[in-house]
């Protein structure tokens, strides 16, 4: 589901689900999370990759049992990806994420939301919420790319390349592996400059959440995901 591993202050955390496109189901998010936060209290880290196994990234939310889930169940998965969101955002470590091929939905918010973001040249990303009533990360990305070109990636819904990721600043560069880290680092130094550099506004984490909740609190949540992904399947 996800393995962890540790060199140094650089603590690797890879998505290990490649059979199902390394889709965010509640176990590997809630690994995820514990995860984060423990490398967060971690002070003789400075570094945090996120990477996956497999041709793909993260597909997005697992959809494997939509049928039998209900509109709370989904309230609560989307209010746990974000409080991963947020913990990845306000991570004061370093972070780095490589994505290849699809990183789409929460997998695109997932890239998104880390600070070193390195696309393979057959990577793609999209930002669907829009399309079923959900905003997740949209504030994040307008923070990354600008509010006009995330308002129009987050209504067109479309997937767009590498180049076009980097062009747009999504992207910071295209490769497969990380910045080579200085062989030496000050793990409480870089924390200082991470924290420095975060920029948020006074309350922004509270009111990302309530604007998710918002969203996902409105009747029909389950139907509206179905409708979307049957919208997808009709189209391939």
């Amino acid at each position: 589901m996800m393995r962890s591993d540790r060199a140094g202050g650089v603590l690797t955390l890879t998505l290990a689900r490649p059979e199902r496109g390394n889709a965010l189901g509640p176990d590997l998010v809630e690994a995820l999370l514990a995860a984060v936060q423990a490398a967060a209290a971690d002070a003789t880290l400075h570094t945090l990759v996120l990477r996956a196994e497999g041709r793909h990234f993260c597909t997005g939310l697992d959809l494997s049992d939509l049928a039998t889930s209900s509109d709370a169940d989904w309230l609560q998965r989307l209010v746990r990806i974000e409080t991963l969101l947020q913990a990845l955002w306000h991570c004061p470590l370093a972070t780095v994420a490589l994505a290849q091929g699809r990183a789409w939905g929460a997998g695109a918010d997932l890239f998104a939301a880390c600070e070193t973001r390195i696309a393979a040249p057959d990577a793609s990303f999209r930002f669907p919420g829009a399309q079923f009533g959900i905003v997740l990360g949209t504030r994040r990305l307008a923070a990354r790319i600008g509010t006009d070109a995330a308002r129009g990636l987050v209504v067109g819904g479309g997937a767009f390349d590498a180049p076009a990721a980097l062009a747009a600043g999504l992207a910071n560069a295209i490769g497969t592996e990380p910045p080579v880290t200085p062989p030496v680092v000050d793990a409480a130094t870089a924390r200082a400059v991470r924290a420095a550099s975060r920029g948020d506004p006074p309350g922004a984490a509270d009111a990302d959440l309530a604007a998710l909740v918002r969203s996902a609190a409105e009747p029909g949540l389950k139907a509206r995901i179905q409708a979307y992904r049957e919208r997808q399947l009709a189209t391939r």
